[in-house]
């Protein structure tokens, strides 16, 4: 059996896509409440 442990440079390469696509991810949640918000008036003031 061949052990295939990824080497440090995939596992950094491996760490920025995941903080990438969770950076991703939250950034369309915080889009989408802050449209919410705006539509439903009680950020009109802005």
């Amino acid at each position: 059996m061949i052990d295939k442990t990824p080497t440090l440079d995939e596992q950094r390469r491996r760490r920025a896509k995941n903080l990438a696509v969770g950076l991703g991810v939250a950034g369309l949640c915080l889009l989408f409440y802050v449209i919410s918000i705006v539509r439903m008036g009680a950020g009109g003031s802005w």
